[in-house]
């Protein structure tokens, strides 16, 4: 232990809005730790370093993990356990959503020496854990990190809102000096994804409103961003692969909104505090993956029969819960929840998603 206190272990091995969603139950450990290092994914590994109360970060691909998960690699996890019991860490806590199991994991900490492990379970651990939480299904993520943390002796600490955070300060760069809004249409799996074309439209239709739009994506996306952002031209901005995650996080930091879907940017967004207008397909349910914290207009058919469905390539002609929604309906939300203007952050003081279902027409 750490002076008296202990070395934590906190996993979380998902991408970096997962990440990023484990950050308030990352601060509660932090405050009753004595040190704590964060298990993450190559997806997840740059979110992780902007959490803060993370010391350090050991950073594993996992093979029951992630949409394109390595074969079983027995060096690489002899490598891993070999790695985790020279840390001496005392206990761990592992997150997981609720369709994923903690238990290969559990496996691997127990044989790396770690005394304590701790996770929710919904399949029996045998000796693999000594803490096995429950919690309800409707539970936001945040909501079910924290709910584990405060069972294996870690609360929010006292002046902690529970919001998501990163850490400060963060790169200052701009891409205007008037007010502008990001849009953000890359995302990790197809079924999630707004038609290309929508989104060069609602550019088009901003910028010919005379409002400033910078359009983010990563460097993999930067053939995305430019067919989205078009043609150069005065108030639009193409940041495809121009910045890294803090980087990202400064532009998001400095938009009166960001108009992105259930992405990692989104999460992000509201750890800098600005307002989502979220193109949100049901795949998964908004009341488990929405922003956090932060005013959200929530576009999309949620009530659709297909709700809840996980796909990753949606199996539906025409991608219905999306197709939906009209340019029209994301610049009326987009105004009401700022406009071109900065909006009044920290008027909710409630952790709890804002979330309004928006009409689509």
């Amino acid at each position: 232990m750490t002076g008296q206190r202990p070395h934590v272990l906190v996993a979380r091995l998902d991408n970096a809005g997962d990440v990023l969603l484990s950050g308030p139950a990352v601060r509660a450990v932090a405050a009753g730790a004595g040190r704590v290092t964060l298990l993450a994914g190559p997806a997840g590994r740059a979110a992780a370093e902007l959490l803060p109360g993370v010391d350090a970060v050991v950073v594993f691909d996992a093979p029951w993990s992630g949409f394109a998960p390595p074969p079983v690699d027995p060096a690489a996890v002899r490598e891993l356990v070999d790695h985790l019991a020279a840390l001496h860490v005392d206990e761990a806590v592992v997150l997981t959503s609720f369709h994923q199991s903690p238990l290969p994991l559990a496996l691997l900490l127990r044989m790396a020496g770690v005394a304590r492990i701790s996770a929710v379970s919904v399949d029996y651990p045998g000796s693999l854990l000594d803490v096995r939480h429950a919690v309800a299904d409707d539970h936001h993520e945040v909501e079910r990190a924290l709910s584990l943390a405060a069972a294996v002796g870690y609360p929010l600490p006292s002046g902690d809102d529970g919001r998501l955070a990163v850490r400060r300060p963060l790169p200052t760069w701009r891409p205007f000096d008037e007010p502008y809004v990001v849009v953000h249409p890359g995302v990790s799996v197809p079924a999630r994804a707004w038609h290309p074309g929508r989104f060069a439209a609602l550019v088009d239709a901003l910028a010919d409103g005379g409002w400033r739009v910078a359009v983010t994506g990563s460097p993999a996306e930067a053939r995305l961003t430019a067919r989205v952002a078009g043609p150069p031209r005065e108030g639009v901005a193409d940041l495809g692969g121009c910045t890294d995650l803090a980087g990202l996080a400064g532009v998001l930091e400095g938009a009166s909104v960001v108009v992105c879907g259930n992405t990692g940017p989104a999460h992000l967004a509201a750890a800098v505090g600005t307002p989502v207008v979220s193109l949100f397909a049901p795949v998964v349910p908004a009341s488990k993956w929405a922003p956090w914290g932060v005013p959200v207009a929530l576009l999309g058919d949620q009530s659709i029969a297909c709700a809840g469905c996980r796909a990753r390539t949606c199996p539906v002609p025409g991608h219905p819960c999306l197709s939906v929604v009209t340019v029209d309906a994301v610049i009326a939300e987009l105004t009401r929840l700022g406009g071109p203007h900065p909006p009044a952050r920290g008027g909710d003081d409630r952790a709890r998603p804002v979330l309004q279902q928006a009409g689509a027409a």
